[in-house]
């Protein structure tokens, strides 16, 4: 009956008629050849489909020559597909269990699968490396440079590979497992509580506690990982062949200047993303108030309805132009029309197959998780799709609810999946996009469709599309808060990534940089400080999980082009951002073409499938933007941009703003802290005395004492400290925070043996004892001992033989009798600081300037320095050699250690009289008028105490003076006259020891000394574990810093030491050159001390070679050298207290710098105008008032903060001394010439 009809009717109602279906169907043929098919996937697995486009013609042509060759790299390529998808498979699917059920056994797994890849990958290199790919077809020889380039799998120290994916896996656990317990709220995870509160709340300060608890709670807490997972990443990435992992990363893009032409893309964005930050900043102000924005146009990050303000569409209610007309509300409809999220990805699946793609397998719906589980398992709710490399499973994990959001991820996860899907029968190489953001832009392609008002109309979503002007503005401001506001984001965190591999941005300011970065391209500022300790990267997803994120800036863009290109191959007429390609099956190829590809080509040639062109364009984008853009400028007029600068904020505020703590463990961890502290000042208070008793009188019983006492604290500590490991301090306020901590550092749940640790202390106690007590026997007979007798010798004699006599006889004395007890104590000290889990001890030492970059910082100031110190060196040189005769100095520049009037070369003072630039002007003679005018020891503390007191702070007490010890005592007790201060933890009880004579010396000493004991009494009210300095440079350089005063002639004039000074050039470089053999000549051993002794610590200097490092640094850093021969047996660095001691040194260098940015600061805020080098505060109460708010802080705000107080800055600065010299560098350069500068090594004939 059918063929009696003809052509009568419509073929498809005669098909109608006789098959019960009027579309064409091929299911009936594929069920004739159902048997063949089932025969046919059991013989050939995976091995069947053909790329799209036409082979290229050196595909096709193989020369007799390369055959052999091409035939063995196929049987390779066949051999490492079947191998390659097994591993791939375990792989994925390690990292499905780990990411879908976060255990301590599924991240253990995916460690050993992940080293197990790293292996196959890395021989499978090697075999691949074997092939000569120059006359190999291009697709053959894309297949081998892939297999090549392992980027981080290059790393074949399976011990650093495994850290690597250790580091790794906990960053995504700390990441996937962080909660934020607010004060009026369950617990939330930030998917989707805090995801909801950001994006609905109006209350800032409630926004403002979500988002610094969570970046509390993720970023802060992996700070500590980072540094080595980016040193353990970049060694992979050099391995192969990259410089750094961010040029590994980059390769992906197979441009050159890839860089340079994505900055290039933001700089054609930015006019229309200033002019969205613009209007939206208006729109806030008058929300939240304009004192809550600063001045400097920035936005507070957490105002714009998401964690990262990478996304804005949360705003649109409150930012829409036209609030009046209707809007669509996806959310509203989608719950409305009671949408699941199942019902969502059906959707999303409806528009891929709409086009001719493929629809999702039944693995997808069965295995992929797409809402958080209801089984309390840890789960990263980060939207993700999954290919299994297994026939048809491919998954999506999400923690979906029914809103836009959620809507819109679907179809990008989905986009995934299809790409997926669509070159499965590529090579395994070639299973990816054809550049990283292809893979991100093609689920976003479809979102563009499917946000139009047509499309939503279409699918139920939208009752009315009357379209006109007013609502194509708020359809495109809706975009534009996703699309739009995301650009700078998402171009700054691989441009901070690319900073921190290269090393050019150090953990130290990983979190300056990230806000520098932010400030400048986004408009966006921190409403709060952020400190060094914190870590605001890594509460990004992709920074915990190292997934590169330039890709979706890309996308983002590149979603635009393509789209373009589906829209005219759907034949749309009209503006871009109106075009919906649902159902277009022309669209539809096109862009399945594109995708087949895969990686086979490089992603130009898969872009001009789609779009006619091979670059990337903002064009597109431009254009569909058009409208909205010349709406902004109207609106905006010249309001928009901002400072490319953060704006300052206030450091001195409350630390905890914007944190909410529960109250019972706030109480409990005050209840502890309480019993601490009244329980640990007896203590500290035995050990002070027991301290104070030894350096005062060396004997043999105070030894044993102070050895029994500090056995018994160290038990306390260890006790205290096992205690305080139990508090979970993130969820308490930083001060209670910071104290836990600190005491929890202090003991070790495993310590040193009894027996090793009563060594250790008596080691200690030997050392310092041998040097207190060391004498030199010189020729005449009589011993000396160093100080006044010894000291006097090298500040007065300029005899070089007596000099030389005195110097090597004092080393002989201390350090060649000390060598082999010093290698003892360091092996020990550094045992028991392993049982607490550090390192060594430069570890330790370093912690308390709480810097990672630390020893870099003070590199850097020291180089800084380095050109006044040559001066200075060159000029002292040429006078000494015109003293002692050319032949006394080496010929590589270097001015012999002993002849600078000190001991250590440290401070050149003592040869002013050798060296003053203009002699025959009267210089003031401090000591001859001190004892002219029968000062006496007490009555220089007295003027000291006077100084302070001027400033407003407090009077020494009873106690001090008469506790105190400052002559060298007559009755024959050893004694300890280095000079030093002592708190002794107990009410009003500070004390001073040292063996104080009627000189300038120690007229400045004194104030130093003091300045230690003001500082103890400022910080008294504190408690116990803040009573130290900010750190240790502070505390040395507070009283330095009066002695910057108390040295001005014009102070020495007004105490009447002085009765006149002259105010003229000549005076001020003689004065100038004063301070200069003081302060700049101490700056290279202020700062090569301590770096010795890291080296010996770490185990880089052997005891071997101590003395021969010691020199090395000597003669490179000061410029000086041995003037005898040394060799292994001598020990020239314990002949210095400190070392002897154990008392780190770092912190003179430190203080040295410091107390010129002190003083600069002092004479600004006490009004002083004039040469910094002439300032004094004396009477200061202002400068006195900022000085002891800083000294009050004691060690309970990190230093910087402290600074900060009195400077205004937070880092060491080298400027103001450098300006405070500035007249004497000057002179010295015109009288030096070119004559200055050494030879960095020492003189060969000076050592064994």
């Amino acid at each position: 009956s059918m063929m009696q009809l003809g052509s009568l009717k419509p073929w498809q109602a005669l098909l109608l008629n006789t098959t019960g279906d009027s579309r064409l169907s091929p299911s009936a043929l594929l069920e004739y050849f159902q048997p063949l098919i089932d025969f046919l996937q059991t013989e050939i697995g995976n091995d069947y489909g053909w790329d799209s486009m036409c082979p290229q013609q050196d595909d096709l042509s193989e020369s007799s020559e390369n055959a052999t060759e091409v035939e063995s790299v196929k049987q390779f390529l066949d051999s490492y597909e079947m191998d390659s998808l097994k591993i791939l498979q375990e792989v994925t699917v390690a990292n499905w269990n780990e990411e879908t059920n976060i255990t301590d056994y599924n991240k253990e797994i995916l460690v050993n699968i992940g080293l197990m890849e790293a292996k196959f990958s890395q021989v499978k290199a090697d075999e691949a490396g074997r092939f000569n790919t120059s006359h190999l077809p291009k697709s053959l020889a894309r297949q081998l440079k892939k297999i090549k380039d392992l980027g981080e799998l290059a790393q074949r120290n399976e011990t650093k590979y495994k850290k690597l994916q250790n580091i790794k896996a906990d960053m995504e656990s700390i990441y996937g497992t962080a909660k934020v317990c607010l004060a009026d709220s369950e617990c939330l995870e930030l998917t989707p509580g805090l995801d909801n509160l950001m994006a609905t709340s109006k209350d800032y300060d409630r926004l403002l506690a979500a988002w610094v608890s969570w970046q509390d709670a993720s970023g802060r807490k992996m700070k500590y990982l980072y540094p080595e997972y980016v040193q353990l990443l970049n060694e992979g990435y050099r391995l192969a062949g990259y410089s750094d992992a961010g040029e590994g990363w980059r390769s992906d893009y197979e441009s050159p200047s890839f860089e340079e032409d994505v900055a290039e893309l933001l700089s054609q964005l930015l006019p229309l993303y200033e002019q969205l930050h613009g209007y939206v900043r208006r729109h806030l102000m008058l929300q939240f108030g304009q004192d809550k924005f600063p001045s400097s146009g920035h936005i507070p990050a957490h105002l714009l309805g998401n964690m990262w303000a990478q996304n804005w569409e949360a705003l649109r209610d409150r930012l829409l132009p036209f609030p009046d007309k209707i809007a669509p509300d996806i959310t509203s409809e989608l719950i409305n029309n009671n949408y699941t999220t199942l019902g969502m990805f059906r959707t999303a699946e409806d528009f891929f197959v709409s086009l001719g793609l493929k629809p999702m397998t039944k693995y997808f719906w069965n295995k992929s998780e797409l809402v958080r589980p209801a089984d309390g398992r840890g789960f990263v709710c980060h939207g993700s799709a999954f290919d299994m490399k297994s026939r048809n499973d491919f998954r999506i994990k999400m923690c979906s609810v029914v809103n836009k959001d959620s809507f819109i991820t679907a179809h990008h996860e989905m986009g995934h999946i299809q790409y997926y899907m669509q070159y499965e029968y590529q090579p395994v190489s070639f299973r990816n996009g054809a550049n990283g953001a292809f893979h991100e832009a093609i689920g976003d392609v479809m979102a563009l469709s499917v946000q139009t008002p047509k499309h939503l109309h279409k699918i139920g979503l939208l009752r009315n599309n009357s379209q006109d002007y007013e609502s194509d503005i708020n359809s495109l401001m809706e975009v534009a808060l996703r699309k739009v506001a995301f650009f700078p984001f998402g171009y700054l965190v691989d441009n901070w990534r690319w900073s921190v591999f290269r090393g050019d941005t150090k953990p130290n300011d990983y979190n300056k940089h990230w806000w520098d970065l932010r400030c400048r391209h986004q408009g966006l500022s921190p409403p709060v400080p952020r400190l060094d300790s914190d870590f605001d990267p890594g509460a990004k997803y992709h920074v915990a999980a190292n997934e590169d994120y330039i890709r979706y800036f890309i996308s983002n863009i590149l979603q635009f082009q393509i789209y373009k290109g589906a829209c005219e191959a759907a034949g749309h007429i009209g503006p871009l951002h109106t075009c919906d390609i649902y159902g277009n099956k022309a669209a539809g190829d096109r862009l399945r073409k594109m995708l087949h590809l895969g990686s086979s080509r490089p992603w130009p040639e898969a872009l001009k499938i789609m779009t006619g062109q091979e670059k990337i364009d903002t064009g597109p984008l431009m254009e569909y933007f058009h409208p909205l853009y010349q709406y902004l400028k109207k609106q905006n007029g010249k309001d928009y941009g901002w400072d490319p600068k953060c704006p300052q904020l206030d450091e001195d505020e409350d630390l905890d703003k914007g944190k909410n703590f529960n109250q019972s463990e706030v109480e409990v961890a005050q209840e502890f802290l309480n019993a601490y502290n009244s329980q640990s000042v007896s203590y500290k208070h035995l050990s002070a005395v027991a301290s104070w008793n030894l350096k005062t009188n060396l004997t043999t019983y105070n030894q044993r004492v102070y050895t029994n006492i500090s056995m018994r604290n160290k038990q306390f500590y260890r006790r205290k400290a096992l205690e305080a490991k139990k508090f979970n301090t993130s969820n308490l306020p930083y001060d209670l925070n910071k104290q836990i901590t600190d005491i929890s550092t202090s003991g070790s749940e495993v310590q040193m043996n009894k027996t090793g640790q009563t060594k250790m202390l008596t080691l200690k106690s030997d050392l310092e004892k041998l040097y207190s007590t060391a004498t030199v026997c010189l020729n005449h007979g009589k011993c000396l001992s160093l100080d006044p007798d010894i000291t006097h010798i090298m500040a007065q004699s300029r005899n070089y033989q007596e000099l030389l006599d005195v110097w090597s006889g004092w080393r002989e004395a201390t350090g060649v009798q000390m060598k082999e007890m010093y290698a003892k104590y360091v092996d020990f000290n550094n045992e028991a600081l392993r049982l607490k889990g550090i390192e060594n001890a430069k570890e330790d030492w370093l912690s308390v300037y709480e810097s990672e970059t630390f020893e870099e910082d003070v590199a850097t100031l020291f180089a800084e320095l380095l050109p006044l110190y040559e001066q200075l060196h060159a000029y002292v040189r040429r006078h000494l050699k015109a003293k002692y005769g050319q032949d006394k100095f080496p010929s590589s520049g270097q001015i012999p250690a002993h002849i600078l009037g000190n001991m250590w070369g440290q401070n050149w003072e003592n040869i002013l009289s050798e060296v003053i630039p203009f002699p025959k002007k009267e210089s003031a003679n401090i000591t001859a008028a001190m004892l002219k005018q029968n000062y006496t020891v007490e009555k220089m503390l007295k003027l000291s105490e006077s100084f302070y007191a001027s400033l407003g702070f407090q009077n020494m007490t009873d106690l001090f003076w008469n506790k105190s010890e400052f002559v060298k005592p007559k009755d024959g007790r050893n004694f300890t006259c280095h000079a030093s201060a002592h708190n002794m933890h107990a009410p009003e009880d500070f004390r001073i020891k040292m063996c104080a004579e009627v000189t300038k010396d120690f007229l400045y000493t004194i104030h130093h000394e003091m300045g230690h004991v003001q500082y103890y009494m400022e910080y008294d009210h504190q408690p116990i574990i803040y009573k130290a300095g900010a750190n240790d440079g502070f505390h040395e350089a507070i009283g330095d810093l009066m002695s910057l005063s108390v040295q001005t002639p014009e102070h020495l004039q007004k105490i009447k030491i002085l009765d006149h000074i002259s105010n003229d050039t000549e005076s001020d470089i003689n004065f100038l050159m004063t301070m200069a053999l003081n302060r700049v000549a101490f700056l290279p051993f202020g700062y090569l001390v301590d770096k010795w002794r890291w080296s010996v610590f770490t185990g880089d200097t052997t005891p071997a070679q101590y003395n021969k490092y010691w020199w090395d640094l000597r003669c490179r850093y000061q410029g000086l050298s041995p003037p005898i021969k040394r060799d292994l047996r001598h020990f020239d660095p314990g002949a210095k207290y400190h070392v002897a001691s154990n008392t780190p040194y770092m912190r003179y260098f430190v203080s040295f710098i410091i107390q010129f940015q002190f003083h600069k600061a002092a004479c600004d805020i006490s009004g002083y105008k004039g040469p910094l080098h002439r300032c004094d505060i004396y009477g200061s109460k202002p400068a006195g008032d900022k000085i002891r708010k800083m000294l009050s802080m004691g060690a309970s705000r990190p230093w910087p903060l402290a600074m900060k107080v009195l400077t205004g800055q937070k880092k060491m600065d080298a400027t103001p001394l450098l300006n405070y010299f500035r007249p004497l560098m000057d002179y010295l350069k015109k009288e030096n010439g070119n004559d200055y500068g050494w030879d960095p090594h020492c003189s060969g004939a000076q050592y064994e």
